[in-house]
């Protein structure tokens, strides 16, 4: 990361934006051929047949219209897709983001220099706090480094919707309120907010023109969590941010109407670089198992995070720290590249402060005072009361299978994300006793405002090798056959889909261009094979891979039955995070990582059984 900022000189971070190609619309056979495939595991021989027919009729009649007025739409637009998701997958979703929307991780410091440790909090968020705001000042100098692909950049946007971005509640659509301008576009915002204990501070990171640093930033820390300590706890305001989102844009259009000063107040939290939230809280970690400080992070006390906000800062009393993100604004890899700069930074300075102890005459952190009745008070418990009780709802397994990683997988020229992907699968199957409908995350990122595209793991080939891992009478050597067929065709479906070839927001943008022209549904959306197979935001195994590098998170099941799994990998090491609600019966966190770790010793396994 040093080389590369050092190198970086040359290169701007966004400089590459405006030569980036467009996002192409696929062609419509290979979609719907690409679609009809993906369906096979769900299917039986009959179904297989009606959802063919369909197919076939869509595509000789109003899918090839819709198709044509795609690409009219494509000719206008850099990327077609751009508005049309944010509003279908953020924006437009009404039940409540906090919990069912953000994603979220612990900082990787417990690993090295910052195991927990009580009485550190205060000293350790304000070296934290200082590596944050050394990135952002980098990126308002254009000196975060260009992604690249090889020699190929990559859309580095969403990086701009890191800091000071808030998503602002809507009757029906939500909106995205972005304050963040490079130096050379003019003056950004450069407070912060720190909530704690129900109450919000805010002060200045730059004082005479020079960052805070880090025996400054501890001073107003110690400050507010002095007087949080011996006061009585604030309103928490906060907490309905986690509220179903037309319900909290009605209390946010009260709370303004109370006094105009309260929108001032949430102007100040929005346009804010980052919220830096104190929990009272010590959740358990280890290198081994995160299962309790992911649900810390994740699902903890609504009073002290902006559920809306594009970056949480979050401290807890034992000195160990995480973050949750609004999903609407960015995708993992923009958090994932933040926590890896401030990690690496932590670890070359060994856990601590080098510089200058002086503390310069700044202004004292001030509170943001909120005018509030019993309706708004009500509102709070209100939200306060739904949240708890949907979260105590979800089950978090997350642990480090350390037998061997990415160094062992790559020795046996296995892709070693592919190898994760169809242990999942494995593991679901054997626990589930059917296929699981997968979505994993593919990038799109080398076109312009690229973000995602859906990646249908659950292939035919990786079904016939769980038969046959189930089936005593397949020979080892035919087992490794088709587990190979499984690698070779997952690879070529991720390599095809971030190349821009992939099928589901191809299928997703028809519907929305019929759904525009006031035409009625098609039947390939009504047709019951569509959510089995996943369509429609119906998978029951929601997965990614956050990096190669030391950081994790997590998210909530896309669907009631279903699971939230997200992963990382190193050499030594595979992390997953696997999350399930507990009001479902038939789903189990625990289960399912553990039949995955035992998958991966049956893949390794198969692959040292050349001599059959």
């Amino acid at each position: 990361m040093e080389n590369q900022l050092a190198k970086s000189t040359e290169e701007r971070t966004f400089q590459y934006q405006d030569s980036l190609p467009s996002l192409p619309v696929p062609s419509l056979e290979e979609s719907l051929k690409k679609y009809l495939e993906s369906v096979k595991p769900f299917a039986d021989e009959e179904e297989y047949r009606k959802t063919e027919e369909i197919v076939q009729k869509f595509q000789s009649g109003i899918g090839e219209k819709l198709h044509q007025k795609l690409l009219e739409r494509a000719k206008g637009k850099r990327n077609w897709l751009e508005e049309w998701w944010l509003n279908v997958a953020y924006l437009d979703v009404r039940i409540p983001s906090q919990l069912n929307v953000n994603f979220a991780g612990p900082a990787a410091h417990f690993e090295h220099y910052w195991p927990p440790k009580e009485g550190t909090q205060l000293e350790r968020g304000s070296i934290i706090l200082w590596h944050n705001l050394n990135y952002w000042q980098l990126l308002r100098k254009e000196k975060v480094p260009v992604h690249k692909v090889g020699n190929t950049p990559l859309d580095m946007n969403q990086f701009r919707m890191l800091f000071s971005t808030c998503k602002v509640p809507g009757i029906t659509r939500d909106s995205i309120m972005n304050y963040f301008k490079t130096e050379s576009e003019g003056r950004s915002p450069n407070h912060i907010v720190v909530l704690c204990r129900g109450r919000a501070f805010v002060f200045d990171v730059i004082h005479e023109g020079c960052l805070v640093t880090p025996p400054e930033l501890l001073r107003q820390l110690t400050y507010i969590h002095k007087k949080c300590h011996s006061e009585a706890d604030g309103p928490g305001i906060a907490a309905l941010t986690s509220e179903e989102r037309t319900r909290w844009a009605k209390a946010r259009e009260y709370l303004i109407g109370l006094d105009a000063e309260n929108l001032a107040l949430l102007e100040k939290i929005q346009s804010s670089l980052l919220v830096y939230s104190m929990e009272d809280d010590s959740p358990h970690v280890t290198p081994e198992d995160y299962s309790e400080i992911l649900a810390a992070i994740l699902i903890g006390d609504p009073t002290v995070r902006w559920g809306d906000k594009s970056y949480n800062l979050i401290s807890f009393s034992n000195g160990v720290f995480g973050c949750n993100c609004d999903h609407a604004p960015f995708d993992a890899m923009v958090m994932v590249n933040i926590c890896y700069y401030v990690d690496e930074k932590i670890f070359q300075n060994e856990g601590r402060w080098k510089g200058s102890e002086k503390v310069r005459d700044i202004p004292l952190p001030e509170e943001l005072v909120f005018t509030v009745d019993e309706k708004v008070l009500n509102d709070i418990s209100q939200a306060k009361a739904q949240y708890l009780k949907e979260a105590s709802d979800l089950q978090i397994a997350a642990y480090a299978f350390t037998s061997f990683g990415k160094k062992l997988t790559k020795n046996k020229m296995l892709h070693p994300d592919t190898f994760i992907q169809l242990a999942l699968q494995l593991a679901y199957y054997r626990l589930h006793g059917h296929p699981g409908c997968c979505y994993e995350t593919a990038m799109t990122r080398c076109f312009y405002h690229g973000r995602t595209e859906t990646m249908r793991s659950c292939t035919v080939e990786a079904v016939r090798w769980c038969q046959s891992m189930q089936d005593p009478s397949v020979s080892l050597h035919e087992r490794q056959q088709k587990m190979l067929q499984a690698f070779a065709k997952h690879n070529k479906m991720m390599k095809d889909c971030s190349a821009g070839k992939g099928f589901d927001r191809h299928l997703l943008g028809l519907l929305l261009i019929a759904k525009e022209e006031g035409l009625p549904v098609p039947e390939l959306f009504t047709d019951p094979l569509f959510s089995k197979s996943g369509g429609g935001g119906n998978f029951v195994l929601s997965t990614s891979l956050v990096g190669y590098l030391r950081v994790q998170g997590v998210v909530v099941p896309m669907v009631h039955n279903g699971y939230g799994f997200f992963y990382h990998i190193r050499d030594d090491r595979f992390v997953v995070a696997c999350s399930a609600w507990k009001s479902c019966p038939e789903t189990d966190a625990e289960k399912l990582v553990q039949l995955t770790f035992c998958a991966f010793y049956d893949m390794i396994q198969l692959m040292n059984t050349t001599h059959l």
